[in-house]
């Protein structure tokens, strides 16, 4: 049976009260959703995933004896709400791991929070560079932009395919988006040695990119590395077929959304890109592909088929797991800071967990897993490669 309690602000006062924290025999966990908000698209159907790891553990006899439940709270993907969440799952809740939370802007504010609580958190979706330093109860079951990008081009020089010359295109007014283009993109054209003619930027909510992608025309070059949400690749490369332009655009996480290639309506033939899931890489990921397109289809949700935060949220909950059964833990009040600690160093030490995404470690907070190389071919993904970053 799913165990699993909704909160908003609204409701924080009531926690403890409503009899909603930890019951006795029970593992209580956080969960930062972002069921509203600007990652909608991305994350409505993380919920689903969830649901089905703890059912799944649940009913094969739970962690050490004990259930798993799960307490949620939509952030809305505001750092403000996501600070008030965790911190309500560490002092009211009695949460021993918090599952998010979504976004690399939650993140920068929710980490310190998070270790100064003793409260460990795996983000889901969270991949600017750089954002798990200095935290040791800070995780992210990501990968970050640089080392996905840098996969994408080292399994297109594999594959030799062109790459003499490059351009960037990227969104400034998100912070994973501008940091791919201004940063990630030149950085592995330099280690790729392919000279970059130029770049252009947009803004999130540009519908008409003719100007940029007149600006790449003059640039022809052989790669456009793009930074910027699904919205803002089906927008340029509708745009470079429009006005004839021939090039391979190239991405990371941010755009590994499934329906990509029938949103696009013929234009991305070529489009590269790196993910940390696949659905057609093994019975597993099969499996969980047709039940989750079951559950989705039964909640009248939009999209069925999972992306890659989908399979990441439902490896956290196993990660966690994983963790909890290594450290002992009990759900003891009296012991909580102690197994919320012996959660964090378990995982720290996790090495090559068999999870659906693969097998995942962890190096300073960050996933280490394989990168699944796709490329739009026919109007639908298709596996490049298979790559795992050092």
């Amino acid at each position: 049976m799913k165990k699993s309690v909704l909160f908003g602000a609204g409701l924080l006062a009531a926690l403890v009260a409503s009899g909603a924290a930890r019951a006795e025999g029970e593992l209580v966990l956080g969960y930062m959703m972002a069921k509203s908000g600007p990652y909608v698209s991305l994350a409505n159907t993380n919920e689903v995933a969830v649901d089905m790891a703890v059912e799944e553990i649940n009913a094969k006899g739970g962690i050490n004896g004990k259930k798993i439940k799960v307490v949620k709270f939509d952030t809305a993907g505001d750092p403000k709400q996501a600070t008030t969440a965790l911190r309500s799952f560490a002092q009211d809740a009695g949460a021993l791991a918090v599952i998010g939370p979504f976004s690399s802007s939650e993140v920068r504010t929710t980490f310190p929070v998070g270790e100064r609580e003793g409260l460990a958190q795996m983000s889901m979706a969270s991949s600017a560079p750089g954002l798990t330093k200095g935290f040791t109860y800070g995780f992210r079951n990501t990968t970050d932009e640089g080392k996905v990008i840098d996969q994408v081009l080292a399994a297109i020089k594999d594959k030799k395919l062109p790459m003499a010359s490059g351009a960037a295109a990227y969104a400034t007014d998100d912070v994973v988006s501008k940091s791919i283009g201004t940063v990630v993109v030149p950085k592995m054209f330099e280690k790729y040695a392919i000279p970059s003619k130029g770049s252009v930027d947009f803004q999130l909510a540009a519908f008409d990119l003719s100007p940029q992608v007149a600006q790449l025309k003059q640039m022809a070059p052989d790669i456009v590395g793009l930074g910027s949400p699904p919205e803002g690749a089906v927008n340029l490369a509708k745009e470079l077929k429009r006005q004839g332009v021939s090039t391979r655009i190239i991405g990371g996480t941010t755009i590994a959304d499934p329906e990509l290639p029938k949103r696009m309506d013929g234009a991305g033939d070529n489009l590269t890109i790196g993910t940390t899931f696949f659905p057609e890489v093994n019975d597993k990921t099969k499996a969980f592909t047709a039940e989750f397109g079951k559950r989705t289809k039964a909640a009248g949700l939009n999209r069925t088929d999972p992306n890659q935060m989908d399979a990441s949220v439902y490896d956290i909950v196993y990660l966690y797991s994983e963790a909890m059964k290594r450290a002992n833990v009990t759900g003891d009040k009296a012991k909580l800071a102690e197994e919320r600690a012996a959660i964090r160093d378990q995982l720290a030490k996790l090495k090559d967990y068999q999870a659906l995404e693969g097998a995942i470690s962890f190096t300073d907070g960050d996933a280490v897993k394989p990168v699944y190389i796709l490329e739009v071919k026919g109007g639908k993904w298709t596996l490049l490669d298979t790559r795992t970053p050092n």
